[in-house]
């Protein structure tokens, strides 16, 4: 599941520009997502399903994947009117300007999300051996593979912002896709 602001129409995004990650408040990633939508940006706030019990009952919920992040695009020009929007901390940013995530990791993200699988948040990881998914709902995605109890989950990473989610795959679906990651774990394999 994700949240996006898909009430409004394509053609009045302004989708020119690349993803800005926003921090925001602790429990106010939904109400932020709202309220930049009604302004007219293009936002992405991708959920997941979890169940959280009590002693007298069991609920589902829809919590955002990354706690305290949503993604932004459009704010060329509207930089101020997103920092003064109520919850929002800041714009996530590396030597002064604001972080550019490539649109592939928001594309990878929003797939995985929609595929039906289960997804999870994951602890950012740079060791683990590249794979791309060859065939199924995730064909084409790549990211870390990791072995969890008796199955595998494809950890799909935000580089910028240091956030991983995990996915789970078919390991009979995925393939190497290249070299290992360079990491302080150890030596790059090739």
């Amino acid at each position: 599941m994700l949240l996006t602001n898909s009430r409004i129409p394509k053609k009045d995004l302004d989708v020119s520009g690349s993803w800005c990650a926003i921090y925001t408040r602790h429990h106010h990633e939904k109400v932020i997502v709202q309220i930049l939508s009604a302004k007219g940006f293009e936002v992405f706030l991708p959920l997941y399903k979890t169940t959280r019990g009590w002693p007298d009952r069991y609920v589902q919920l829809s919590l955002p994947l990354f706690p305290c992040y949503l993604f932004l695009r459009g704010i060329e020009g509207r930089r101020l009117e997103v920092a003064m929007t109520s919850g929002i901390f800041s714009i996530v940013g590396m030597d002064g300007g604001r972080a550019a995530i490539p649109e592939s990791e928001i594309e990878s993200v929003r797939r995985a999300v929609e595929c039906g699988n289960r997804v999870e948040p994951h602890t950012f990881l740079r060791c683990g051996d590249r794979v791309r998914v060859k065939s199924g709902p995730l064909q084409g995605l790549e990211g870390i593979l990791v072995r969890k109890k008796d199955s595998y989950t494809l950890v799909l990473s935000v580089e910028v912002l240091e956030i991983s989610a995990a996915v789970e795959v078919d390991v009979s679906a995925v393939e190497r896709a290249g070299t290992r990651h360079w990491s302080p774990c150890g030596p790059e394999a090739g």
